[in-house]
Formats: structure tokens, sequence, C-alpha cells
């Protein structure tokens, strides 16, 4: 979703929803093949019900996106990481493991050279152009697409019982469930206000009714303006965002993205002095850190 559309700041946030890959005629030597019974006993089911063939534990993982390193990182199973992509930046360590390319644009002799057991991805469209030659290879591939706040809980779970480190898994999936209820007890019977977020400036993007974002600020407190808006990351006409006028305008932070779009300009929002900057990292990522932005929009709104 990107290159083409917005600058390089907002390219982590809109790449989960135009990640596509051309990736034809790769040739690579075989590697060796899975016994039956082996196949029978590491048999797991991930996100989009696909029965995939694993080894348990993971010992060499290559994550295809920034919310499932930070994740895997999150549950232990970082020092197993052997590639990553050029936006997984957090924590600071994924900034030395080996770079295998960005989410749009993998380089798969790269991926088959570093053996990994398991390639992560986190959407379906990453899935067909390379799955099968990763496959061909007997390198698993496995899709965890958390869903919503809640679903993160879930997908530290899912990868604890993956790396075999459950128990971290458990906890870290504890504590996000404990700050999310917090959040939750906080906001419980104030008045929701009406809430923009947007994503780029020029052009103007924000969050529709598909987006993980929509819940994120309804769990904060709010409403967003353009939850019933088709899509996840929709481009809005000004005429459109014109008739909006938010309480509060919510930016994802990013270099060309620190100043609410001039169509605000007599907003309620940009009058009243209510337009937040939050990290772009933070608040486009399906990840850990989520919570972290679920926590920091709720203090915003209710400060």
């Amino acid at each position: 979703m990107r290159n083409t559309l917005i600058k390089r700041g907002t390219i982590q946030l809109l790449s989960f929803l135009l990640v596509t890959f051309g990736i034809a005629g790769c040739q690579f030597e075989p590697t060796q093949v899975p016994s039956e019974s082996e196949a029978r006993a590491n048999l797991i089911r991930d996100d989009l019900g696909r029965e995939v063939v694993l080894r348990r534990p993971v010992e060499r993982a290559v994550s295809l996106a920034p919310s499932l390193t930070e994740a895997i990182f999150a549950v232990g199973g970082g020092d197993r990481l052997v590639g990553v992509t050029t936006y997984c930046n957090y924590p600071e360590e994924a900034k030395s493991i080996e770079k295998v390319g960005d989410t749009q644009t993998p380089n798969i002799e790269r991926i088959v050279a570093l053996k990994p057991d398991v390639v992560f991805v986190s959407t379906a469209s990453q899935l067909e152009a390379f799955m099968q030659t990763l496959e061909r290879q007997h390198i698993s591939v496995f899709v965890i697409d958390a869903k919503g706040i809640d679903g993160i809980g879930r997908s530290l779970k899912t990868l604890g019982g993956l790396f075999g480190t459950e128990s971290a898994a458990e906890n870290k999936a504890a504590e996000l469930d404990r700050r999310t209820e917090a959040v939750d007890a906080s906001v419980k019977d104030r008045p929701q206000t009406k809430v923009f977020v947007q994503i780029s400036r020029d052009p103007l993007f924000t969050i529709g009714k598909d987006s993980f974002l929509t819940e994120v600020v309804r769990r904060a407190g709010g409403i967003s303006v353009t939850s019933e808006v088709a899509t996840a990351y929709p481009k809005l006409s000004k005429e459109t965002a014109l008739a909006l006028d938010p309480d509060v305008i919510i930016l994802s932070d990013s270099e060309d993205n620190r100043e609410p779009n001039a169509v605000f300009k007599n907003s309620k929002a940009v009058k009243n002095g209510r337009v937040y900057r939050i990290n772009a990292d933070i608040i486009s990522r399906p990840g850990p850190r989520l919570v972290d932005a679920l926590e920091e929009i709720a203090k915003e709104l209710h400060q």
C-alpha cells in the first residue's frame, strides 16, 4: 500500500493493506522432507485455519512483520530470529538481525539461505506469491493475524507454544490484559469523544471500519468519526473530511504528518487545541505495544 501514495514516515501503517509480492521463477535445492510421523506430530493450525507442518520448539525463524517481531521478543523467542524486515526496529536487538527486505518485497533467496524452520507473516496477502516457493524448500509459512486488542494475547500464547516459552507468553498476555481492563474501567460511563485519526496528512488517509485502530479508539473512550467508512485505511476527499468536525484529532506521528490537514483548520479539535501526536510505530502495529497506544489515547481523551 504505499510508496507511491505517501512519504516514508507513514509507510509502516499502510503496509498492512497493500502488501503484495511479485516473486516467481525462484529455483532452489530442496531440503530434507520431514517423515510422516513427524508431520502428524507437528501439524499446527494457523490464524487462517491452515494446517502447517512445523518443528517445535522453533529454533530458527524469520519475521515478515514488525508487529510479529515485537511479539516474538515479548515471549522470549527473539534470540531465535535469524531474519526480519527493514522496518523491524524494536526492541533494540531487532536492529542487529539480518534484514530480508521489507514487507512488500522480501528477498526469498536470502530467506532460504538463512534456513529457517518457519517464516511468520501477518496477513493472507503475503502468502500467495511466495508460499509455494518456501514450502518447496520445506520452510513452513505460518500466519499470525491479531484481530484487535484482545487478539494480541492470543497471538502471544500461540507464539509461546511454538517457541516453547509458554510461561513468558502467559505472563506477558496477562499483563496486557490487566492494563487493558484498567483502561476499560477508567473510561466506563464517560461520554464518548468524536475522534479523527490522521494517518497521512496529504493525501489524507484515515482509519475505517476494518481497521484495528477503530476498536482501539472505542476502547479508549472515543468514537471514530470514520468508523463506518468502508475498508481499513480509506483516503478521504476534502469535502468528506470537512463535514466531520471532530472534537479530537490524533496524528500518527511521523515527519510528514505532524499537523492536521488544512481542511480541519476550523474544526473544534483545532480551535480547542485538542490535537495529539502518537508514535507512529505503536499506533500502526497490532502487537504488544498497541496497549501503550490504547493507554496514551485514553489519557489524551479524558485528561
